[in-house]
This record gives C-alpha cells, structure tokens and sequence, in this order.
C-alpha cells in the first residue's frame, strides 16, 4: 500500500507540475491584475477541484461523463465562462492600464477571483475525467472504502495542483510587477491574457467525450 502511494505521489506530483488549463488560467490572473488576484485565483481552482473529488467520490462525475448530453452542458458552460472573461479582460485592458498609469495601483478584487477560480476548474470536464482515468489506477479494492480512498487521493492531488498554481501565481505577480506605470504595456499583458483565455475556452468547447 505504501509503495503505491509512493508511486501515485511521483505521477501526482509530475502532473502538477505540468503547464495545465488551471495555471494557464491563474497566470493571466497574476499577469492581468496581480498577484493577490492570482493567489485568490489559485485558491479558486483548488476548491474547485475538490468539487470534481467529492464528486467522483460520489459516482456523478463518471454519471456526467457517461451521458452526451450532461457532458455537452457542462463543456459549454465553462467555455462560455472562459468567453465571457476573456472578452471582459480585452475590452477593460486599455482602461485599467490607463488607471494604473495614474495612481500606480489597479484596486484588487480577490473574492471575484476566487469565485471566477471555482466556476472556472469545477465547470471543467477535463478536470472531471482526469481524475476518473488516473485515481483509480491506485485504490485498492481489496481495503475497500473505496470512496473514502479516491476522496484521499484525490485531496493529495488537488493539494499538490494547487501548491504549483499559487507558485505559478506568485511568480506571474512578480512579473506584473515590474510592468507598474508601464501603460501601453499592460494593456498588450491585458489583452495577451484576454486572448489566452478566449483560447481556453474555445479548447474547452472542442474537447470530445472522453468516456463511450
């Protein structure tokens, strides 16, 4: 038991650290409005993904999987999301970039963060089929409570996905930094960010079932 928690630990771990739609997302979060929006942003995705555990715990993501249509509904609500923000973030770019330019400071607003992290990770499917296709390679049935095993596992991997989007987000913060009183510069940031977005949405809306 042991050496295969070791061995889900080492690919949990690799995944994490693999660029993703949640780092992705986060990193424009830092790059558009700074690091305490991105660190609310990774926190969003980590509650997120527990709402994808608690779910697979339960049977309803594979249920969402299973049926064309659920999954069909789930993929264009995120992907509108990702749209709607996107769009939102290139249309205000030249005029937060304005404002910054004035007072050297854009105001913060992380509770908007942390519920756009949540919208953004729990309406993912991708998400929901990861962890239908990968945790349960390392549940031992023979120890059954199975759902209390695959909510553990679960847990650990969202921990760890999480840990790599706040650093991703502190290192993004970083950047947007040193673009402070930078005009011109953080409306092509804005934009650049509104774009990846819009592109993560349309992936989003392109993603084919995964489960038959």
């Amino acid at each position: 038991m042991f050496q295969n928690f070791q061995v889900f630990l080492a690919a949990a771990l690799v995944l994490a650290l693999l660029p993703g739609p949640s780092i992705f997302y986060v990193s424009t979060r830092s790059l558009a409005a700074g690091r305490l929006e991105g660190l609310a942003s990774g926190a969003g995705t980590g509650i997120g993904g527990m709402v994808h555990v608690a779910a697979g715990a339960a049977g309803v993501s594979a249920i969402v999987l299973a049926s064309a249509k659920l999954f069909a509904l789930m993929k264009l609500a995120g992907a509108v999301y990702l749209v709607w923000m996107g769009i939102g973030m290139i249309r205000s770019a030249r005029r937060d970039a304005a404002m910054l330019q004035a007072v050297d400071v854009l105001p913060a607003n992380p509770r908007r963060a942390v519920v756009d992290g949540i919208f953004v990770e729990a309406l993912n499917p991708k998400t929901a089929a990861f962890f239908l296709a990968f945790l349960p390679q390392f549940v031992d049935l023979s120890r059954g409570h199975v759902a209390l095993q695959f909510a553990a596992l679960g847990l650990v991997s969202v921990a760890l996905n999480t840990s790599a989007d706040l650093a991703v987000a502190l290192a993004a913060g970083a950047v947007r930094g040193s673009l402070s009183g930078r005009g011109e510069m953080i409306a092509r940031v804005r934009q650049g960010a509104g774009g990846l977005m819009l592109a993560l949405g349309l992936d989003l809306l392109m993603t084919r079932r995964l489960v038959a």
